[in-house]
């Protein structure tokens, strides 16, 4: 559904004067987390959305984190790959792939990831996950996932950007770091910061859209704009729509 949280898009001041670029529909979708089934649902809405609006140039970015707790991480990326998205996007990294692609490099990596949705997404490309679940035999499923990892996700993987721009909107996955310029934002910020981005209330340049931070519902403010709604345990994903200057939120 087409969801306006207070039932209006924000207003300009909300906004603090932000647009996107002139003719551009901008779509960003928040934390995916292996929920295959409400990245179709929400692409979906997505679809209905630019038949009823039409625009000549709509993208969508997605925030990353397509990995990880859900049960279908290897799908989102085939589905993803597959063309199933209604319109061009830019993807970006989020701390889940980063985690990911260490782990392939450094076996101990999976002692911690496992406790945060590793082992969901092992499964999901057929590693047997019994032994890891114990603490056991690490080397055994990098091995092995090493070897079923497709090479066209690991090039999805190693290619996500760690930021996008367009118009007064900056792209990231979990944040930046305040007082830092955009272009100047290091990767750990950009993938991991919480606290000290969340709770800034002064300018970041740019009006920065990003997820990695579970919230009940997505958050509009002058600064920052945060569409993780935590797919993968409310079953609520949440993209939202920047055209001219306005905001609004499209939910699976």
């Amino acid at each position: 559904m087409i969801s306006f949280f207070k039932h209006r898009a924000a207003s300009r001041k909300e906004a603090g004067g932000a647009s996107a670029p002139a003719g551009t529909r901008i779509y960003a979708i928040g934390d995916i987390h292996g929920r295959l089934d409400l990245l179709t649902r929400l692409s979906n809405r997505l679809r209905e959305d630019m038949a009823a609006n039409p625009c000549e140039n709509a993208t969508i970015v997605l925030l990353g984190d397509y990995v990880d707790r859900g049960p279908d991480s290897a799908g989102v990326i085939d589905w993803i790959m597959d063309g199933g998205l209604p319109a061009p996007y830019h993807a970006l990294r989020g701390n889940h792939e980063a985690t990911l692609l260490n782990f392939l490099d450094d076996v101990s990596v999976l002692e911690e990831w496992r406790r945060f949705g590793g082992l969901e997404t092992l499964g999901s490309y057929g590693v047997d996950v019994r032994e890891p679940m114990r603490g056991r035999a690490y080397a055994e499923a990098q091995a092995r996932f090493r070897e079923a990892l497709p090479s066209a996700h690991l090039d999805f993987y190693h290619g996500a950007a760690l930021s996008w721009s367009a118009g007064d909107y900056f792209f990231c996955h979990a944040g930046v770091k305040p007082g830092v310029p955009l272009t100047l934002q290091q990767e750990y910020d950009l993938l991991w910061i919480r606290d000290e981005f969340n709770l800034y209330r002064g300018s970041f340049e740019k009006i920065v859209v990003h997820g990695h931070t579970p919230v009940d519902a997505p958050e509009s403010l002058p600064n920052r704009i945060n569409v993780d709604t935590g797919a993968y345990a409310t079953d609520v994903l949440t993209a939202v729509a920047l055209e001219r200057d306005e905001r609004r939120f499209i939910t699976s």
